[in-house]
C-alpha cells in the first residue's frame, strides 16, 4: 500500500445524500479536506455502528473544513433503502457513494476482489486531492470516528507549518517537533 502522498485517481459515481441522488467525482475532493470511509456492505452489522459514529463526529469535522464520504460497493439505490430502513443509518447526513463498478475501491486499493466488497478503510485527503492518512482494519474490527479529529488537525497543522511535525499523541496546541541535525538522537 503505497498511497500516502499520492493524488486520488479519477472517478465518477452516483451517491445518496439527504434524500437525493447526486453525482460525485474526484473533482469534488479538490479545494477542501475530505474523509473517505470505505466499508464492506450495507445491511450488515459492524458497518451501521461505524457510520452512525461517523455521523456523531460529522459536525466537528465540518467545522474543521472537512467533507465526509462513505463508500461501499453497493449502489446508491441500496444506500437509500438502508437509510430509509435503519435507525442508525437514518441519522446519516454526509454523502454515501455507491461503487458497484468497484472503480473507487480499486483506485484506493481496498477492494477484496474475490468477495466484491471493500476493506474497512479510512482515508484523509488534503485539498490538493492527496492522500495523507490511511487506516485499514480487519472486517470484524469497527473504527472509532473520534480518532479522526486529532488526525485531521495534525494533517492540517503539518500542511500549514512546513518544517514541523506532530509527535505521537499530539493534540492541537501541543508542542511540535522541528526535525534537524540537533534533534537527532535527543528524543
Amino acid at each position: 500500500m503505497a498511497l500516502i502522498g499520492k493524488e486520488i485517481l479519477p472517478f465518477k459515481a452516483s451517491a445518496y445524500h439527504n434524500g437525493n441522488f447526486i453525482e460525485v467525482s474526484d473533482a469534488d475532493f479538490k479545494g477542501k479536506w475530505s474523509v473517505v470511509c470505505f466499508y464492506p456492505a450495507d445491511f450488515t452489522f459492524v458497518c451501521p455502528t461505524e457510520l452512525e459514529d461517523l455521523q456523531d463526529q460529522y459536525a466537528t469535522l465540518k467545522d474543521l473544513g472537512v467533507e465526509v464520504y462513505s463508500v461501499s460497493t453497493d449502489s446508491h439505490f441500496v444506500h437509500k433503502a438502508w437509510h430509509d430502513s435503519s435507525e442508525a443509518i437514518g441519522k446519516v447526513t454526509y454523502i454515501m457513494i455507491g461503487d458497484p463498478s468497484h472503480t473507487i475501491s480499486r483506485n484506493f486499493d481496498v477492494l477484496i476482489e474475490e468477495e466484491g466488497v471493500a476493506n474497512r478503510a479510512t482515508f484523509i485527503i488534503d485539498p490538493d486531492g492527496v492522500i495523507q492518512t490511511v487506516e485499514i482494519t480487519a472486517d470484524g474490527i469497527g473504527r472509532d470516528a473520534s480518532n479522526l479529529i486529532d488526525k485531521v488537525k495534525a494533517a492540517q497543522y503539518v500542511r500549514n507549518n512546513p518544517g514541523e511535525v506532530c509527535p505521537a499523541k499530539w493534540k492541537e496546541g501541543s508542542e511540535t517537533l522541528k526535525p534537524s541535525l540537533d534533534l537527532v538522537g535527543k528524543i
